[in-house]
């Protein structure tokens, strides 16, 4: 059956930090809390995401004091002194939240543009689907792509986050198309591309070589046998095009 929607995941899928988050944590640590060691501060954050995550799913407290239990977590978990870490939050946490809601954070991949164009040129429709808050809706405003991307589906707004089968059909729904012409791209196995197969829907795995494909969620030693994986979004193109 011919694809009419495509559907993207945010975050290592079309967009990207501008900087390795953990660089811009020091960068606004720094200010307040000193030098950290870069090392430790891409662990923490990375422990304090994944603690978080299993602890309040879906943003339950609010994204802005979510977020801000995470910075603390990870100012802590690098060593930043207590005593200065909670006199600072109430500058830091705001400076951040700001920071990586806009082109100050974040920037596009390359092919990210090219390919949304394309498929546009080809009839197909094209959405998004990403587990964060509603500062991604912000963050593709100012990347100047919120008007190729219809329907935008965030889990902060929606109250339930990939794999869930509802939040990929409620996709569906809105944009008019059944599952089965339907695609969905993304950088994570679980989430996106099992997550998006247990719904019916056709699904790629991304995995960028080089630099640019540094801070997926691929595991080591990642079993990809019998896994669909394109290097490129332009790939996608193409895969969608033969499905046309």
């Amino acid at each position: 059956m011919a694809i009419r929607l495509v559907l993207f995941d945010a975050l290592h899928t079309i967009v990207t930090p501008r900087l390795p988050i953990y660089v811009q944590y020091s960068q606004t640590f720094e200010p307040y809390l000193g030098r950290l060691d870069p090392v430790q501060l891409r662990t923490s954050f990375k422990t304090a995401l994944k603690q978080l995550q299993a602890e309040k799913p879906v943003y339950v407290s609010g994204a802005p004091g979510w977020w801000g239990e995470v910075i603390k977590r990870t100012a802590l978990g690098a060593g930043a002194d207590t005593e200065a870490v909670d006199k600072s939050l109430e500058e830091i946490v705001p400076r951040l939240l700001q920071r990586f809601s806009s082109r100050e954070g974040y920037k596009l991949f390359d092919d990210t543009l090219p390919t949304l164009q394309h498929l546009k040129k080809l009839n197909i429709r094209t959405g998004l689907i990403s587990n964060t808050d509603a500062r991604m809706r912000a963050v593709l405003e100012d990347l100047e792509v919120l008007s190729l991307l219809d329907p935008v589906l965030l889990s902060e707004e929606e109250g339930v986050e990939k794999p869930s089968r509802e939040l990929y059909l409620r996709a569906c729904t809105r944009a008019g198309v059944k599952p089965e012409e339907t695609l969905h791209v993304g950088d994570e196995m679980g989430a996106d591309y099992y997550g998006a197969r247990a719904s019916g829907i056709s699904a790629l795995l991304i995995r960028r070589p080089g630099p640019d494909g540094e801070e997926e969620m691929r595991e080591v030693g990642e079993n990809l046998d019998g896994v669909e994986t394109v290097a490129s979004l332009l790939d996608v193109v193409h895969w969608a095009a033969r499905k046309s």
